[in-house]
């Protein structure tokens, strides 16, 4: 099984996220490996799952992390699911670095610690 939760694709990478929408904070908590063997991105937001909330601010959580721009994020599968299909559109290599910094090193910073 995939040791990562994202793949690569021709125009930047494609990302399986967990979703804990009312969270109490926005963070991205590391891999979670699901019970099929999938590996999962986990992450938390403030908002509540009403009309997109969650899923914008997801976005917007992954840009942040990321360091690029919210318009390069968007949720490609799942919208109504905990598990979602995230694009991320960009220079492959860079976002792939830039994951597994976060996953490696971050340890869950929030937006808030920046």
């Amino acid at each position: 099984m995939n040791q990562v939760p994202w793949i690569v694709a021709a125009d930047g990478v494609v990302v399986d996220v967990r979703l804990t929408p009312r969270g109490g904070r926005d963070a991205i908590e590391g891999i979670e490996r699901r019970a099929d063997g999938r590996a999962v991105l986990k992450a938390r937001v403030r908002v509540a799952p009403a009309d997109g909330e969650a899923n914008s601010a997801l976005c917007r959580l992954i840009a942040d992390v990321l360091d690029i721009a919210p318009r390069q994020v968007t949720v490609a599968a799942g919208a109504t699911s905990r598990l979602k299909r995230i694009r991320v559109t960009g220079e492959p290599a860079a976002l792939v670095r830039a994951l597994r910094r976060l996953v490696s090193d971050d340890g869950g910073r929030t937006t808030a610690d920046r």
